[in-house]
């Protein structure tokens, strides 16, 4: 297991973006959807010739706002895991606890800094477009949340709610609207429909090694696994926002940073296997990161494009 001291996360210049208080970490026919969820399946691997490059679009840099879109009932508590998470990744680039979830710099040409700020949140749980949900209607649900000039709409969607291919074939995804070039990423709650896919390592898996689940920082398995993919989504939305960024194989079927490391969270990853993690004594959660008000989170491993590997908080 590893140690704290151990953990440090250096600021590198190279970094793909945000590496969350700890790691942190579109134009098309009308709406476009990016392919830069957390897939459940990532059956293609590009050549190593093929490794995730810059392809001279858009990246997101400067100040990041960031707008939530709570579709469907969340608890008070449940916001916070993940509010907190975005105050963490608008920390002032002090020394942060360590490991820390804070910002790191956008990998473009010239390259810039990047810091996710919380701007806004909005709230539909009378749920007005329903519970079952296409890809289509995002782009609408996410202008609710009013997100402004050179940010992201997130729409988080509850444990209730069904969405196209959710649990299926992706835990969350990123896209933009080719009409007002506005970016938006969306995430699921898991809790009921798919823990074991888009909540793993804190659940049981569906498939595959049956490894002990990990206890969740926030003692609430659902909501810890929006964090992970929240962060693998946004990861997406600043380096590859329109889809001509940061990626690695088919443009129409992209790894982008979070995406091309799945299932890694710490050193020593493998299938079935999270990586050496840190573990709270006072609670037993596993965790990679330090976060705003004391929280702890795991997030994934971004990929490096300067070393060709996953780069992991701890």
């Amino acid at each position: 297991m590893a140690t704290a001291s151990s953990s440090s996360f250096r600021l590198r210049n190279h970094a793909l973006f945000l590496l969350v208080l700890a790691l942190m970490s579109l134009a098309r026919p009308s709406v476009s959807v990016a392919g830069s969820g957390r897939k459940l399946m990532d059956l293609y691997r590009p050549p190593p010739s093929d490794l995730l490059r810059y392809h001279n679009g858009a990246v997101l840099s400067g100040d990041i706002p960031v707008s939530i879109l709570w579709y469907g009932r969340f608890t008070p508590a449940q916001k916070a895991v993940v509010t907190d998470f975005l105050l963490s990744l608008s920390a002032a680039p002090k020394e942060p606890p360590r490991p820390s979830a804070r910002t790191a710099r956008t990998a473009a040409a010239p390259r810039r800094s990047a810091r996710v700020v919380l701007a806004g949140q909005v709230s539909d749980e009378a749920c007005s477009l329903g519970k079952r949900l296409q890809l289509s209607q995002l782009p609408a649900l996410a202008a609710r949340a009013r997100p402004a000039k050179g940010g992201v709409a997130l729409v988080l969607t509850a444990a209730d709610v069904a969405v196209e291919s959710f649990c299926m074939s992706r835990c969350g995804t990123h896209g933009s609207d080719a009409r007002t070039r506005a970016a938006y990423a969306w995430v699921g709650n898991p809790a009921t429909q798919c823990p074991g896919q888009c909540a793993w390592p804190f659940h049981q898996p569906m498939y595959g090694p049956q490894a002990p689940p990990l206890v969740p920082p926030s003692g609430d398995a659902g909501m810890d696994g929006v964090v992970i993919n929240v962060a693998g989504v946004l990861a997406g939305a600043v380096t590859n926002p329109f889809g001509d960024g940061f990626y690695q194989g088919d443009r129409a079927a992209p790894l982008e940073a979070a995406s091309a490391c799945p299932g890694v969270y710490g050193k020593g990853a493998y299938p079935g296997y999270a990586g050496d993690l840190l573990v709270d004594k006072a609670t037993g959660a596993s965790y990679n990161a330090n976060g705003a008000h004391g929280r702890k989170y795991l997030l994934p491993a971004l990929f490096d494009p300067d070393t060709a590997t996953c780069a992991t908080l701890v």
